[in-house]
């Protein structure tokens, strides 16, 4: 992973296009994000959505990426470019790993469209960061998220009793990770 990242690159799977964030996304973030079931099965969304979140969440990528801190990336179908959701990496390049995260808006649940993003963002942490480890955490009521982690090849390394709050409920986080050897088939 370099010291600086400059222009985040646009990733392509079959049916996605994966690009840096535009201002122009926040009202579909603020319709997708503000459904009640992605910010209840989610840590750092918050419900309701309020106006200006998502332009203020927007205006932090850039710089991030620049810093090698994060790289979050719009899901949106090809051909037109519809935006459906978010994937992105957290970035630790003292250990060379990153955390993923993702949600997809509510409509296109069931549809593989998150695995299919996850594996393009796995490739580019590897391939193109260097990183050695990628990892995840999903609350554990929501075994969707775990059911795409393992579609990843990620396996599943331990749970955290109660170790996030949400809606003042204490919930317990499931995490899953994959090293770079294995994902290359090493």
């Amino acid at each position: 992973m370099s010291l600086a990242m400059k222009q985040q690159p646009v990733l392509e799977t079959e049916r996605l296009l994966l690009r840096p964030f535009e201002l122009t996304d926040a009202p579909m973030i603020k319709l997708l994000a503000g459904d009640f079931a992605i910010a209840d099965t989610t840590l750092l969304i918050p419900h309701p959505y309020e106006d200006g979140v998502a332009e203020g969440w927007i205006a932090t990528h850039q710089q991030k990426y620049e810093r090698c801190e994060a790289a979050s990336f719009a899901i949106t179908l090809k051909p037109d470019e519809d935006l459906i959701g978010t994937i992105h990496l957290v970035l630790n390049p003292r250990f060379k790993r990153a955390e993923l995260g993702y949600w997809i808006g509510k409509k296109y649940w069931n549809s593989g469209y998150c695995t299919e993003a996850g594996r393009a963002v796995v490739e580019f942490g590897f391939q193109q960061l260097s990183l050695n480890k990628i990892f995840a955490t999903h609350i554990s009521r929501n075994p969707a998220s775990g059911r795409v982690l393992k579609k990843l090849g990620m396996a599943k390394e331990g749970s955290f009793k109660e170790h996030v709050r949400k809606w003042d409920q204490f919930e317990d986080l499931e995490a899953y990770g994959i090293l770079k050897s294995t994902w290359m088939g090493e």
